[in-house]
């Protein structure tokens, strides 16, 4: 992701993490990274419904995990 230099009077521009848009980075957006409400809900609704994982490598312990687990390892529940 580019990031454009500070504005003489204002933020940096930055694209919006949701859509794209080129969206001012600074106090004066309250949604900032997000370009508005909608985009920076969007984000937050794919963390709640654990759309984002971190992938990892398996490794030789997981070998020994029975089938029947697997699913219950990849997505723990608190």
């Amino acid at each position: 992701m580019s990031v454009n230099p500070p504005r003489p009077g204002g933020a940096r521009i930055v694209p919006c993490p949701g859509c794209g848009t080129p969206t001012p980075y600074g106090p004066d957006n309250p949604w900032r990274p997000f370009c508005s409400e909608r985009c920076r809900n969007g984000d937050l609704g794919a963390w709640s419904s654990e759309s984002y994982r971190v992938a990892v490598k398996p490794t030789e312990a997981d070998d020994d995990i029975p089938e029947s687990q697997v699913s219950r390892q990849e997505s723990p529940r608190h």
